[in-house]
């Protein structure tokens, strides 16, 4: 047969023992076998899959459970109250390692909810076109996600997230990029100022992940993806001419993708968050974090330091010192050996002095207040005649300036009660 067919004797064989393991052993066929079709199925049986097990867990439903803190036991008390026949703790235990290795060939990182949020920027980006000038600006989409139940919003990302689930994890996981990690060591990262004030600001922890393993964030990483095809995608063939358009377009498409039912859980992204995440979630602080910028400064030899082409006072003492300064959009502050030496108001035009009084020197500070007014007005206090003078002192000179040690040497006269210090009554002839 082998050499009539052109074929190896393996196959032959294979076909002639499956052919007696399913009762032929005429030649020819006897009638009814003719059936190519019933052949097939004779020859080629599919082993079916062995009936479920009705004890068997929801498996699902436990590795969704188990996301809460201290139930692991609890479960399995529950299923035995269920099923008195079912599996002893650590055959359980088993059972669901099984469940997890056979859901994924990866390490899959379960997270306690309201433990972790991460966060991420998505690869895709969205143009927006300026309607004055016509540039188109790409807008990068940031993304965060809670570990523990998959709900998807370097600094001002973080706290708009925080602000979104109405609360705060106890850390978050993030890229080891530069906005956020000045030094991306793997055993102690060293986080910029702005974000470790963040963190402090909301009580939480920063942990940055480590270089090219975007595992360590898998959830986001996941979200990105998402994002990318169910809100990018359909926004590609949109023009938005502003930031306000674009993050109203996501909102509406964002509340779409996180009420679905997803198939593999049989929730939606919000169900889970509401039934498993937001009471495990920290209170937000009653204020949210104002965003600020650090920078090192001297002491210039007037006792400011230059800021944005601004320059702002700090206690003469400081000449020549460094200072650290906080920068807020409202509010400049200067430090020194962690001291907050001086605070101002941040100006929003370029160039000038902002200067306390109390920052100068007693002589600069004598000379900063030597004004026409101050002077008339320290010479009124000595007497009406003494005003009338140093008034007439600055109005003789050119500049007001010119009659400044005049009109100080007038107005440091003792209080007369005849001369020019005060009126005298008229004298009669």
């Amino acid at each position: 047969m082998s050499e009539r067919l052109k074929i190896s004797k393996t196959p032959v064989s294979t076909y002639l023992l499956r052919a007696r393991e399913a009762g032929i052993s005429d030649w020819p066929l006897p009638p009814g076998y003719d059936d190519d079709v019933l052949l097939e199925r004779l020859l080629f049986r599919r082993v079916g899959r062995p009936p479920q097990d009705l004890d068997e867990p929801d498996w699902a439903m436990i590795s969704r459970e188990l996301k809460r803190k201290g139930v692991t036991l609890t479960l399995w008390q529950e299923y035995r109250a269920a099923h008195p026949d079912g599996y002893g703790y650590t055959r359980f235990c088993d059972r669901f390692g099984a469940f997890q290795r056979r859901s994924s060939a990866t390490f899959r990182n379960r997270h306690e909810a309201g433990a972790v949020m991460q966060t991420d920027y998505a690869g895709h980006t969205v143009p927006v076109v300026d309607p004055d000038t016509g540039v188109i600006y790409q807008a990068q989409i940031f993304v965060a996600v809670l570990g523990a139940s998959s709900f998807t919003d370097w600094i001002e990302g973080q706290c708009r997230a925080l602000t979104f689930f109405g609360g705060v994890t106890k850390a978050i996981v993030c890229d080891n990029l530069k906005a956020g990690v000045a030094k991306a060591l793997w055993v102690e990262p060293t986080l910029n100022q702005t974000f470790a004030a963040m963190a402090e600001h909301y009580d939480t922890t920063i942990l940055p992940t480590r270089s090219r393993k975007p595992r360590d964030k898998g959830k986001v990483e996941g979200a990105v993806l998402i994002v990318e095809r169910w809100v990018l995608a359909r926004l590609r063939n949109r023009r938005f001419f502003s930031l306000g358009d674009l993050n109203a377009a996501i909102a509406g498409l964002l509340e779409d993708l996180n009420n679905r039912t997803m198939r593999h859980v049989g929730k939606s992204r919000r169900e889970l968050f509401e039934e498993i995440e937001r009471t495990a979630l920290s209170p937000l602080p009653p204020a949210p974090f104002e965003y600020a910028e650090w920078k090192s400064a001297k002491v210039h030899p007037d006792y400011h330091v230059e800021i944005d082409r601004t320059f702002y006072s700090v206690p003469h003492a400081l000449i020549g010192r460094r200072v650290d300064v906080r920068l807020t959009h409202r509010v400049v502050e200067l430090f020194h050996d962690h001291k907050r030496v001086a605070s101002h108001v941040r100006r929003s035009q370029r160039c000038g002095h902002v200067t306390v009084n109390e920052h100068m020197p007693k002589a600069h500070h004598r000379y900063a207040n030597t004004t026409p007014a101050n002077l008339i007005r320290q010479a009124a206090e000595i007497g009406a005649n003494t005003a009338i003078l140093v008034e007439r002192m600055m109005r003789d000179r050119p500049h007001p300036e010119q009659g400044y040690r005049s009109g100080l040497a007038s107005s440091r006269w003792p209080v007369a009660t005849s001369g020019i210090g005060s009126r005298q009554p008229a004298r009669g002839p």
